[in-house]
């Protein structure tokens, strides 16, 4: 029996709140480029973030905070020239929107303007979900995020589990419950005990993505990296992969570099051709050249 036909039209907040009602899981994926983003259109993903965290996955940096707008902005524009369904957020990176209401602003009009991404995220509560609610009213929708918030790291503590005591727990119910206030359309829920997830989402009247907050949320997200072991990196906890493609592209650019160097590419099959007449031809004429 062949799967049902997968959603066609453009995903929208609409439908996004519509799948939460419902109870339909939203998929959501981080991607950084044109080829990933055609991927994972084709894939059926609800939600594409183009993430800050290409810093480290495709940039070489050793974390999110030094990648800079315009890098970002690059990489946003080519995954949007690769998507046709998914609903396109874009990460504000860090030092551009956490200064003022106006800094905001002018940083989210850039990504929708430039890059067309339809939605920003920002990460943090307490005076972020003011930064989030200047930009909603500005007319661009917003993802929160709360829990760990890797922009932050440093200041948390490292990259690590966030509310795993009560104090820590309310911090992180009161960031949500204050983006969800500012009129955020979803939020990412990242790094949390599951038990936390559950009560906090009796609250939540959003659409709620997990990334290492346990099986309540509506949705999950992955980066596209990790789920399909692109990554040089280990992955964090809470990463399932679902392939081992570094693995693979090892394998394939050791075999060409073997067959290159034992003369054994090109073969005869990969060239092309030219007529005997012409060759002659052109052979006249090189020597009188």
């Amino acid at each position: 029996m062949s799967s049902p036909p997968r959603e066609q039209r453009p995903i929208t907040l609409l439908k996004l709140a519509e799948k939460r009602a419902l109870g339909e899981p939203i998929v959501m994926v981080t991607a950084y480029d044109h080829p990933s983003a055609a991927i994972v259109d084709d894939a059926g993903v609800d939600v594409v973030l183009v993430g800050d965290s290409a810093a480290n996955n495709v940039l070489g940096y050793r974390d999110t905070v030094p990648i800079t707008m315009d890098e970002l902005l690059m990489l946003a524009r080519a995954v949007r020239r690769g998507l046709k369904t998914p609903l396109m957020v874009g990460d504000l990176p860090f030092g551009t929107y956490e200064a003022s209401d106006e800094q905001a602003i002018a940083t989210a009009h850039r990504f929708v303007k430039e890059a067309g991404c339809d939605a920003v995220k920002l990460e943090g509560g307490g005076q972020m979900a003011q930064r989030a609610r200047a930009i909603i009213e500005a007319g661009t929708p917003v993802m929160g995020h709360v829990g760990l918030t890797p922009q932050t790291a440093t200041a948390l503590g490292g990259y690590k589990a966030q509310g795993r005591n009560a104090d820590a727990a309310l911090r992180v119910a009161e960031d949500a419950l204050a983006l969800q206030e500012a009129g955020c359309f979803s939020i990412v829920f990242e790094a949390i005990p599951s038990a936390v997830s559950e009560e906090l989402m009796y609250a939540m009247e959003i659409p709620i993505i997990g990334i290492g907050a346990g099986p309540s949320t509506d949705g999950q997200v992955l980066v596209f990296h990790d789920l399909l072991g692109i990554s040089e990196f280990g992955g964090a906890r809470f990463v399932k992969r679902y392939g081992d493609l570094m693995d693979d592209m090892v394998r394939g650019v050791s075999a060409f570099a073997e067959d290159v160097r034992g003369r054994r590419y090109p073969e005869p099959e990969h060239t092309y051709s030219i007529d005997p007449g012409e060759l002659a031809d052109f052979r006249t004429r090189l020597k009188a050249a």
